[in-house]
């Protein structure tokens, strides 16, 4: 990946929300990372551990609290007020993890899949936008007959299907996928792995696909970033994540899914975390996974972890390798 071009590159990004009186939430805590032109990135972890907000600072629907987020060499934010969210919304699109929410109920697909081509293309006809809107139905599988229709018309995987086409309607190099198969039948999810995956080869795009499934994320993910509260704890290419988990916690995620031989499945040792995932509000100081670390260490409660790359473009988070 390091002789590609970066495409988003991630400098100490922070996201602290105010929660009441002298409360902060530490949703995301000085992460650093690079998404290359062309690859998906994995982006995976327990619910709550700030893995969404991660993808909404990137495309800027959060602001980042500090840390830069830079986009084809150009930081993000430093454009004034319009031109800046124009540029962002241009070129960087999200796909929802709920279809239904996701989809204004009053509108029909037609008019969804148009309202980015409005306002980016303002100068094109009603004829020119039915027709663009069209091809998009029939790019992610589904026909022209649809496009009159409402969302509640749709099973979920369609609906998912239409907030797809409605990112691509203008033309993204970047799109934040995020659990973007969660909510539908394990039967539809593998489908629209394969059309991200097509429409990735197809139209050169770049992804950041956020999933807690691992054994899914694995079929997409060129590289695979593991989050615990806050924090990326591992970064390695997606074969040598599963082959070779360096940090305690992408261990135990590893363990919990299951093998298809059942004789391996029956000789494996599960690693079960004790505890529960720590207040966000309140987080651990040193190392955030320190509370539940079957390999803790007196250091890992005084100091935050290095991040370095332990082997060729592996990196983690953790005193076991520094």
């Amino acid at each position: 990946m390091q002789n590609l071009k970066p495409l988003i590159e991630v400098e100490n990004v922070s996201k602290h929300f105010s929660i009441g009186k002298n409360k902060t939430l530490h949703a995301v805590d000085e992460i650093s990372f690079t998404i290359y032109k062309g690859e998906t990135l994995g982006l995976v972890g327990e619910s709550g551990c700030g893995k969404s907000t991660v993808g909404r600072t990137l495309i800027q629907l959060y602001t980042p609290t500090s840390g830069r987020v830079i986009f084809a060499g150009e930081e993000l934010g430093d454009r004034k007020g319009k031109a800046d969210k124009k540029f962002i919304h241009k070129n960087m699109q999200m796909i929802y993890q709920d279809p239904y929410s996701s989809l204004n109920p009053r509108m029909t697909v037609l008019e969804i899949i148009s309202e980015g081509l409005l306002i980016h293309h303002p100068n094109m006809s009603g004829m020119e936008r039915r027709t663009r809107v069209l091809e998009l139905l029939e790019l992610v599988g589904l026909n022209q007959n649809h496009a009159n229709r409402y969302p509640h018309e749709f099973s979920g995987g369609q609906r998912q299907r239409v907030g797809i086409a409605r990112a691509l309607a203008v033309d993204p190099q970047f799109i934040v996928a995020d659990e973007p198969i969660a909510a539908l039948d394990v039967s539809i999810q593998a489908q629209i792995v394969n059309l991200l995956k097509n429409l990735q080869e197809e139209k050169g795009l770049t992804y950041l696909f956020i999933a807690h499934d691992l054994s899914m994320v694995k079929h997409i993910s060129d590289r695979i970033a593991v989050m615990y509260l806050g924090h990326i704890m591992e970064l390695t290419e997606s074969e040598e994540l599963y082959d070779n988990p360096l940090h305690p916690y992408t261990q135990a995620l590893l363990s919990a899914i299951p093998l298809p031989d059942p004789k391996l499945e029956r000789q494996r040792e599960r690693i079960i975390l004790k505890g529960d995932v720590p207040n966000p509000v309140n987080p651990p100081s040193g190392c955030r996974f320190r509370t539940r670390c079957p390999k803790a260490m007196d250091i890992c409660s005084i100091k935050t972890p290095n991040w370095v790359e332990a082997k060729p473009n592996h990196f983690v988070a953790c005193h076991l390798y520094e």
